[in-house]
């Protein structure tokens, strides 16, 4: 039986000209009763298109032409609002900023039950039950504008699952957390739908966690479904972006395909691999540029930043890893000078440019192209289409060039951000979780741009929560602990030993990624 059925939709957002591609084009799709369907697919492809049709969000809330029929529960979202589906639909924003309405996290997850008049004593128990099960019980009593990216998140999906919907729906629910945190929400998403029968709709791009709790799957491409729905297993074994221990069971020719570590372990075990180790090229660190010695910064009477020392070299690729909460995003914003120190210094003369999360806070310009003509603009450099075409092609952004940047997807929002603020030509680039959204092509981009940055003699500082990144492009790992450095060095060093370990390296060890697995077996 279904619980969603989507019926012939098409659909295109308020403004699409006639040459404009549609959202959605002609999906036929039943999404079945108690079931966790993935939906995967590049930045742009109509994965959130798809999610905001379940409970009407698009059109009515978007705008925009609908044509087909999407019926849940035996209710049709043309005739039902968003609020009319509230206790049948839960719905968790790719932005979690968005869903935040109070500002205290106990009361914003209650916000929805008060609206639904239920009695305080349940409304209580359930506030109790999500705030646990999520581990955010001691941010309570905290205003949601005072935490972490992965807080905020790990809060808005607690006012969503505070409701008990029958159908759960995300947006890239994990984009923000921490490994340990994106494993607690998943587990709890996999408990809800085990315990309770709770339908999930998920779309991710970090398929490594959210691959294995799902039941079923499918690929969108240009607003259409191109391979699903089929079993997990069957569809992200065709995936070109599929987790790095399928894509090393391809690389090694495994008969069947693991999509989580324990799997891969197990069939290195049974069939046996025999590779000489990686040459382990050790990167030779330039000119120091900046260096900061004995941060401390207090925000809001807390103490977030503990004593904190660093140095940033040319040609430096630094990945700072740590829990949500940890002072990743506060560190760069002390580097960068947009919070001040309690005390310590910051010593260098290399300017600095710095992408934050958000990135729609630095986008208003009518197109992308405009977007980083601005950049020049407010630098007092002419205009250089030459330097603009070399960022749009490196970053993959040359299809939504002409387009405005605030009608694109959070992915391609975040490239064009980055290629924003890199085409003023600082020698430091402080990138904070610049892959939050982003297909595995997109990645693929940034990690060459950041890698010619570095190679040119400037330096980048990424804070990410994405360890197979920083297996990847980094030199150089610090982690984070609580506001102090519990960890700096060399990439392989820091993360061999780390609970932050990329996949491949739980599986095969020395190697950290896919790529240095291929280069062995090809000599």
């Amino acid at each position: 039986m279904s619980t969603v059925e989507f019926r012939s939709v098409t659909f295109s957002y308020p403004g699409a000209g006639p040459d404009s591609p549609s959202a959605l084009i002609g999906i036929d799709l039943k999404v079945l009763e108690g079931e966790v369907l993935l939906v995967v697919g590049d930045s742009g492809s109509g994965k959130s298109s798809l999610l905001r049709c379940v409970n009407g969000l698009a059109p009515h809330s978007t705008g925009g032409t609908f044509g087909g029929a999407v019926i849940v529960g035996g209710r049709s979202t043309r005739n039902h609002l968003p609020r009319d589906l509230a206790d049948i639909v839960g719905f968790v924003h790719q932005d979690p900023e968005a869903q935040f309405v109070v500002d205290r996290v106990e009361h914003d997850v209650a916000f929805a039950l008060e609206n639904l008049g239920l009695d305080e004593a349940s409304m209580r128990r359930r506030v109790e039950e999500v705030l646990d099960a999520l581990g955010i019980a001691h941010l309570r009593d905290r205003s949601p504008a005072t935490l972490s990216g992965g807080e905020r998140q790990r809060c808005a999906i607690a006012g969503a699952l505070a409701l008990a919907p029958s159908v759960l729906v995300l947006d890239e629910p994990t984009s923000q957390l921490d490994p340990q945190g994106a494993d607690d929400v998943l587990a709890a998403l996999s408990r809800l739908n085990a315990d309770l029968g709770t339908t999930v709709l998920l779309a991710e791009h970090r398929l490594e966690r959210a691959a294995p709790i799902a039941d079923r799957a499918i690929v969108m491409s240009r607003g259409d479904i191109t391979d699903g729905p089929d079993t997990t297993a069957a569809v992200i074994g065709r995936y070109p972006g599929a987790p790095s221990v399928t894509r090393l069971g391809r690389a090694l020719g495994w008969p069947e395909l693991p999509l989580t570590v324990r799997d891969a372990r197990a069939t290195a075990t049974r069939l046996g691999v025999d590779l000489k180790a990686p040459l382990d090229q050790r990167h030779a660190r330039g000119e120091t540029l900046l260096s900061a010695k004995d941060l401390r910064v207090d925000i809001a009477r807390r103490r977030v930043l503990h004593g904190v020392s660093m140095e940033i070299a040319a040609g430096d690729v630094i990945a700072l890893l740590g829990r949500n909460g940890s002072g990743k995003t506060t560190l760069l914003r002390a580097l960068s000078n947009l919070v001040s120190a309690t005390s310590g210094e910051i010593v260098g003369s290399a300017s600095i440019a710095y992408v934050p999360q958000d990135p729609g806070t630095l986008l208003f310009a009518p197109t992308v192209r405009d977007e980083l003509a601005e950049t020049l603009r407010l630098l007092g450099k002419p205009r250089d289409e030459g330097a603009i075409d070399c960022w749009i092609e490196s970053l993959g952004l040359r299809e939504v060039e002409h387009r405005h940047p605030r009608g694109l997807s959070g992915g391609e929002r975040q490239r064009v951000a980055i290629a924003a603020v890199a085409i003023g030509g600082a020698q430091i680039l402080l990138l904070d979780e610049p892959t939050r959204g982003m297909d595995a092509a997109s990645r693929a981009a940034l990690e060459l741009a950041v890698r010619s940055h570095a190679e040119r003699g400037g330096a980048v500082v990424l804070a990410t929560h994405d360890v197979e990144l920083a297996a990847r492009c980094a030199t150089r790992v610090t982690v984070l602990g609580d506001g102090e450095i519990v960890a700096e060095g060399d990439a392989r060093q820091v993360l061999s030993g780390s609970l932050f370990a990329p996949q491949v390296l739980r599986v095969l060890p020395p190697f950290l990624t896919v790529e240095e697995v291929e280069m062995v077996i090809a000599e």
